[in-house]
C-alpha cells in the first residue's frame, strides 16, 4: 500500500512533522535516532534509508554500526548517550514511561526545548517506522 496515494492528506501531516523536527534537532544525532529507533522496530528500509543518509552527511562507518550497543561503545558523547537512551526508552516505552535516570541524563545535556524536539523526532521515527513495516516497504537491494 502507498499511504501517500490512498490518504495524501494524512501522509502531509507526518510529513509536516518530519520537516519541523529536521529544522530543530541537529542533524548528526537526528539520524542517530533515526537508525537506533528502525534498529529497534526492525525497519529495514528506514535503517538503510537513514544509514545513507548518515554516511553521505559525514558519519563514520564505524559509529554506524555501534548504534546497535550504543551503551557499550566509547564512540558517542554524552549528548548523544542521552538521545540514544531516550529514544531507547521512548521506542520501547513501558508500563512506567521513561525512566527517572533516562530522564535526568537527557535534561542535563540537553535544554527542555531541545529535549521536547527529541522527544517529537523520536516519535516521529516511531511513525515512519510503523508505516514502513506494516506496508511491508523494503529497501532496494543495492
Amino acid at each position: 500500500m502507498n499511504l501517500f496515494a490512498v490518504v495524501p492528506e494524512g501522509y502531509a501531516a507526518v510529513r509536516t512533522l518530519e520537516t519541523y523536527v529536521r529544522s530543530r534537532v541537529e542533524h548528526r544525532v537526528l539520524e542517530l535516532i533515526k537508525i537506533r529507533a528502525s534498529i529497534l522496530n526492525g525497519c529495514s528500509f528506514c535503517l538503510d534509508m537513514h544509514a545513507r543518509d548518515a554516511l553521505a552527511a559525514g558519519e563514520t562507518p564505524l559509529r554506524l554500526m555501534a548504534v546497535a550497543a550504543w551503551s557499550e561503545s566509547p564512540l558517542f558523547d554524552e549528548r548523544e548517550r542521552a538521545a540514544l537512551a531516550l529514544t531507547d526508552a521512548v521506542t520501547r516505552l513501558g508500563e512506567h514511561g521513561v525512566p527517572d535516570d533516562v530522564w535526568a541524563a537527557t535534561r542535563k545535556e540537553w535544554s527542555e526545548e531541545e529535549t521536547a524536539d527529541l522527544i517529537l523526532a523520536i516519535a516521529i521515527i516511531n511513525t515512519w517506522n510503523r508505516i514502513a513495516v506494516t506496508t511491508r516497504k523494503r529497501p532496494p537491494a543495492t
